[in-house]
């Protein structure tokens, strides 16, 4: 029987499904027919069924590395309108003008380290530097693909005519509060602050459930692992990357990025193993909550189920409603909750995982992932899949 339900979203949302798969392949033909051959070398892979293009698909990052496919620089205007048109169809109207600004910040970034950053390329900080690559063609059985950049990692699959995963999915900010003129950017302001609102109104029982940890560990622990399990610790700087620098200055570079945030945090071994991923989860359980802190919780969800496409986050908002379901999340804190300060939160459930960190840059740098600890990938999905057509 075809897998109906993906994680928490009920199968009434199968018709949306297929309705964001439609317009998928829709842009995603479009964008193909537009390429030339030597293009499509690089944004055009192989199948989800084959194991090396699905051992790419499952190698994502948020780091400025190159993360495979054909970049926004390398595409024609005409090109890049038509790819931006396919990474629209995979995120609500807020996410896509989230992800949108994010990518845009880049030329804030650059001017913000003196203009001089490489990480080996020509421009160190770069909104061309976004790849955008296909995994099988739009139509086949299988076939996903994958958006991302420094900040942006957006990872799609489809089975069957139906969206079946969008997770992970990672959008971070650097700066994370921008001036401007009359006011400030922050593109991550509701995740940051709804969750802060929450923490603020833990009484002190609640919040010696809550409290992972009294300082904020220096990113998301679950860094960009393809499947995230019981005990992992926070990954660092060196690892997040595709592969290793031809410059040593930048290997150095990087650990000593990695030695300043660790630093910063205080965090040692024991400290890391304080606030690892468990199962079951670390944190307050929203069954004790109030009713106020329970609302703010399904606010906070949302700011991270509302990046899918409408539908699919009208299901999880439909699921998070029910008491039942939301009492299975865990809200967990670290650091402090004065605005400005580091800080970082978790809130895990059958399904869900969230994570936000905003630590660097004197707490203004933020990472943000919404994923999903059994079907990230689809991966749940496509082992069904396989089994069916090894049956049949």
């Amino acid at each position: 029987m075809p897998h109906e339900d993906n994680g928490p979203v009920p199968a009434a949302t199968a018709a949306g499904r297929e309705k964001a798969a439609s317009a998928m392949a829709e842009a995603a033909t479009t964008w193909l027919g537009s390429l030339t051959e030597d293009q499509l070398t690089l944004a055009a892979h192989g199948s989800p069924l084959d194991p090396d293009a699905e051992a790419e698909r499952l190698r994502w990052f948020y780091t400025p590395t190159d993360h495979g496919g054909l970049a926004v620089r390398d595409q024609t205007p005409r090109q890049q309108s038509l790819a931006m048109r396919l990474v629209a169809t995979g995120l609500s109207p807020g996410a896509f003008a989230t992800v949108a600004t994010v990518m845009g910040l880049e030329n804030v970034l650059d001017q913000l380290e003196g203009w001089h950053r490489n990480w080996g390329r020509q421009r160190g900080r770069d909104p061309g530097l976004y790849w955008l690559r296909l995994f099988g063609r739009p139509g086949d059985p299988v076939w996903g693909w994958r958006f991302g950049g420094h900040h942006i990692s957006l990872n799609n699959l489809i089975v069957a005519g139906r969206l079946v995963s969008t997770t992970p999915c990672f959008i971070g900010a650097d700066p994370a509060t921008t001036e401007l003129l009359g006011g400030t950017l922050r593109p991550l302001e509701g995740a940051e602050d709804v969750a802060r609102q929450l923490a603020r109104t833990l009484g002190a029982r609640q919040l010696s459930q809550g409290l992972l940890h009294p300082s904020a560990v220096s990113d998301i622990v679950s860094g960009n692992r393809p499947r995230v399990r019981h005990g992992d610790t926070m990954m660092h700087m060196q690892d997040l990357w595709r592969g290793t620098f031809a410059d040593p200055a930048l290997d150095r570079l990087v650990d000593d990025i990695d030695r300043r945030a660790e630093a910063g945090s205080g965090y040692t071994e024991a400290d890391h193993a304080r606030v690892a991923i468990t199962i079951p989860p670390k944190g307050i359980s929203a069954r004790d909550l109030d009713e106020e802190q329970r609302h703010l919780l399904r606010r906070l969800l949302a700011t991270y189920t509302g990046r899918a496409p409408r539908d699919l986050a009208d299901g999880y908002d439909t699921h998070y409603a029910e008491q039942a379901s939301l009492d299975e999340v865990h809200f967990g804190w670290a650091g402090s909750t004065a605005a400005g300060e580091p800080h970082y939160y978790r809130v895990q459930g059958p399904g869900i995982l969230i994570e936000y960190d905003n630590t660097q840059r004197h707490a203004n740098h933020a990472h943000s992932v919404w994923r999903d600890l059994t079907a990230d990938f689809g991966l749940d999905v496509l082992a069904e899949h396989r089994a069916r057509t090894v049956h049949d």
